[in-house]
């Protein structure tokens, strides 16, 4: 065994040590071990990423050698290893460009608990992505939950406290469902381990008269995952969790923790139901109809929002609708075009979440909309990523929003329903009108400087301005090269995606 088959398990278990360390460290001391902590890591995914398209193969690695049921494994191949990637990146740059508003938002004492918080996601992001055992999943899915409301209660404002009770009550009801559509697998099949469920359930899945009962199992673990991830419609949680938590908690919890939901459930249906049996459930006609009342439902909100993050937020609910669309669709490109969305949305709403308060910063600290105005001369480096991330979510073409739609497209007309077919294009390009409309007024406003009777209001000086920050400018950078990237070069991701899915099986 080659020693690189070791990093997926580094991953986890340094991510988790680092927690503990970061917690008896100094604020100072913690930030810079994280910043430094999470490159390693990065190097550790490209180095797997790599060896997998090297070898043209996956590897799965067994924890102290102990068989099923006593062991349990970890599985990389080309798809885990990409999104590890990503994740990765993303967590960097979020904790990177957003650390000054830690200064803000937490008492100086809590800086490197919140750093503990920080690595024990990453830990369980990690276990999430690697994992070949669906109780497995269910343990990190735990940690994941705590870990995402402290991030998130930190800030301690009302509004913050209220939003993580709620986050966690819905939370741990998915929690609770994923945990019994576990256990109902298990006894169907005996199982935990993806390859040996997946060659029971195909057994089972022959005889007809089985198929409720699979459906009631996989249909009960399908709907705790779609409340963590925001589903509609179990989204009414994110405008309060995202629109009033600190910046950093923001950007990880819309960009990564809600994908790693996402990821796991496409992991059960592809390695452990089977696209196959699949097709004979009618989970992917309800997740397809979910998705689409999510698109419309979450951009009209988002349409109608007069906060900013609010309106970003509401956004996150419609890109969701947008990953269960391409799940419901089913077949190679539906599943080629939700990850790939995943990745593309991760990017671009971890670089919304983070360039907004800075536009709030220049604007009296205010998020309404008329008060924006001006914000993006004020502060050009949050104007400029922020119309980078809108541009992409709107899906201009060279940005990974365009390509993303396009996949979707193309999976639609492939699908053999014409119904399905014309309702999916027709959402596509509803949606894409209603992300115009609310992205492109806000471009507008923050680029246009205000009237006189604004600034005759004198609530705030519209004069102060910030300066270039490198802190933020490179991080923001880092990521609109990636989104630019994935809509230029969306091929190179779509061969890396499919050839993931093809070490699934």
């Amino acid at each position: 065994m080659g020693f690189i088959w070791n990093f997926p398990l580094f991953t986890i278990v340094c991510s988790l040590f680092s927690g503990a360390l970061c917690s008896i460290l100094s604020p100072r001391a913690a930030k810079r071990y994280t910043i430094l902590f999470e490159g390693v890591l990065i190097l550790l995914a490209a180095c797997v990423l790599g060896y997998t398209l090297g070898s043209g193969a996956s590897f799965t690695y067994v924890m102290g050698e102990f068989p099923a049921p006593w062991g349990n494994e970890i599985r990389a191949g080309v798809l885990e290893a990409l999104f590890a990637l990503v994740f990765l990146v993303i967590m960097l740059c979020s904790v990177f460009a957003g650390e000054r508003f830690l200064q803000k938002d937490l008492d100086e004492s809590k800086i490197n608990l919140y750093y503990s918080l920080v690595n024990l996601m990453t830990a369980a992001l990690m276990a999430l992505v690697w994992t070949n055992d669906i109780f497995t999943g269910y343990v990190f899915l735990e940690i994941l939950t705590l870990s995402s409301c402290g991030v998130l209660i930190v800030r301690e404002i009302g509004r913050t406290t209220l939003a993580a009770m709620r986050y966690m009550i819905l939370n741990l009801l998915g929690s609770g469902l994923y945990l019994l559509g576990v256990v109902l697998l298990y006894d169907t099949t005996g199982h935990l381990l993806m390859v040996p469920m997946r060659t029971a359930i195909a057994d089972i899945a022959a005889d007809p008269a089985n198929l409720p009962v699979l459906s009631i199992s996989v249909g009960i673990l399908t709907i705790g995952l779609a409340i963590k991830s925001g589903l509609f419609p179990f989204h009414f949680w994110m405008p309060d969790t995202y629109g009033k938590a600190s910046p950093i908690s923001a950007a990880l919890l819309s960009s990564l923790v809600s994908k790693a939901y996402i990821f796991l459930l496409l992991k059960i249906y592809y390695r452990v139901i089977g696209p196959e049996v699949l097709e004979k459930l009618p989970i992917g006609n309800i997740l397809l109809v979910l998705g689409m009342l999510g698109i419309i439902f979450g951009s009209v909100s988002a349409m109608l929002s007069d906060d900013i993050n609010r309106m970003v937020a509401f956004s996150s609910a419609a890109q969701i609708g947008y990953i269960y669309m391409g799940i419901g669709i089913g077949g190679l490109a539906g599943y080629t075009a939700a990850l790939f969305h995943m990745l593309a949305h991760a990017v671009t709403k971890s670089q919304l979440f983070l360039s907004t308060p800075r536009l709030a910063e220049v604007s009296g600290g205010n998020l309404g909309f008329r008060y924006l105005q001006g914000s993006g001369l004020r502060n050009r480096d949050a104007g400029k990523a922020f119309s980078v991330a809108a541009l992409s979510m709107i899906g201009i073409p060279i940005f990974a929003g365009f390509a993303s739609k396009v996949l979707f497209g193309i999976s639609a007309v492939m699908a053999d329903n014409t119904m399905e077919t014309v309702c999916v294009l027709l959402v596509l390009a509803v949606s894409s009108l209603l992300n115009v409309l609310y992205f492109i007024r806000t471009m507008v406003r923050i680029y246009i400087a205000p009237t006189k009777e604004q600034v005759k209001e004198g609530k705030y000086d519209y004069r102060v301005k910030e300066g270039h920050s490198p802190s933020f400018f490179i991080p923001m950078l880092v990521l609109s090269s990636i989104n630019v990237f994935m809509g230029l070069f969306s091929w190179i991701i779509v061969d890396l995606i499919r050839t993931g899915l093809g070490m699934f099986a």
